[in-house]
Parts: structure tokens; sequence; C-alpha cells
């Protein structure tokens, strides 16, 4: 197991009303059947809206949740690199 992947399970395993899941064949966190965080290419996707998603989308190497690779992004979810992991229990706080 990776460090990224150590650390996401470490997050969402802290949100007491978070159950583990899988969402386009992606781990994944659900909360009422749905997902707020997943795990992708060794960095965390966090659902998010508002400020907090533009600040999300603002870090070196941030993109739109692109699962297929085919162009057609998820514009709530933003995929935030490893690089930037002082940041992802406060994403999925919000996310969640």
């Amino acid at each position: 197991m990776s460090e990224a992947e150590s650390l996401y399970l470490d997050i969402c395993t802290q949100i007491p009303t978070a159950e583990k899941s899988q969402m386009f064949g992606k781990p994944c966190y659900k909360i009422d059947k749905k997902a707020f965080v997943a795990f992708f290419q060794n960095e965390i996707v966090f659902k998010l809206a508002g400020d907090i998603h533009s600040q999300a989308l603002a870090l070196d190497g941030a993109q739109l949740f692109d699962p297929a690779g085919n162009g057609r992004a998820m514009k709530q979810w933003v995929q935030v690199p490893f690089a930037h992991k002082a940041t992802w229990a406060e994403f999925a706080q919000q996310a969640c």
C-alpha cells in the first residue's frame, strides 16, 4: 500500500458516518449512499463546491476529475495530488 493510499484510508476512517464503497470501480467513501471522496491514480478526489472547490482547483497539479480520461470531467470533483497531502483532511471534511 502506498503512503498516499494509507493517508486516504486514515483520513476517511476518521469520519464516523463514512462507509467504504466503490465509484466507477475506484475505492471511495460515501455518506448516505452519496460519494464524497475517492482514491484515483495515487491521489484523492473530492466532491467540493464554492470557495473550497476553487481553492482546491488552484493547487499546482490539481485538476477536475476525469475518471474515463475522455475529456468529460466531473465538474464538482477535484483531483488533488499527493504533493498537497497537507490539505487532504480539510478537503475531506468539507466534502462530507
